[in-house]
């Protein structure tokens, strides 16, 4: 059992990445629509990427004898004005995760729940990697300038992300 505080708080962040989730699902979707089947493939990783997110609390909160009461999603956005301005929405986002996450290790020292530290320090690392890897294709999009044929490279470079395990079945098919 933990305190109710960090329950509450633990509960609040799989809201927040499962708007994760559904953000970079509007994201692989504007992908589509504007012919980037590399951009549409990198958020659909990321997608899953933050649902195995959302599954890792609510296991943790089980463990810990808590409930994880989902809350409903708010819409995300269905436009963006270019594949910059899509990771550049990225990096401000996975910058709100971090600070979402540097919160709930903010909680966990004040209730002194030790086992809740540990358990997030994974998440306060992911976050590095995170906003790093939205950055590296922010600054891959800028040296593209204005050339005929960047985004093209870009979306090609995009497209050999490594697919993500399904969080629902982790074991990666034979």
């Amino acid at each position: 059992m933990f305190a109710k505080k960090m329950e509450t708080a633990l509960v609040h962040q799989i809201y927040e990445e499962m708007y994760s989730f559904y953000l970079y699902l509007a994201m692989a979707e504007y992908g589509t629509s504007e012919g980037m089947p590399g951009l549409r493939h990198w958020m659909q990783n990321q997608a899953m990427e933050e649902l195995s997110h959302a599954i890792k609390f609510m296991n943790y909160i089980a463990e810990k004898g808590g409930k994880a009461e989902l809350k409903a999603l708010q819409a995300p956005p269905k436009s963006w004005k270019s594949a910059k301005n899509v990771f550049e929405e990225v990096l401000k986002h996975e910058q709100h995760i971090t600070s979402c996450i540097n919160n709930l290790v903010d909680v966990a020292i004040s209730v002194k729940d030790h086992a809740t530290v540990n358990f997030l320090n994974w998440f306060v690392a992911e976050q590095v990697e995170e906003e790093a890897a939205a950055q590296a294709v922010i600054d891959m999009v800028k040296l593209t300038g204005s050339a005929p044929g960047g985004m093209f490279m870009v979306d090609r470079e995009l497209a050999a992300r490594p697919a993500a395990l399904n969080p629902l079945n982790p074991t990666p098919a034979a």
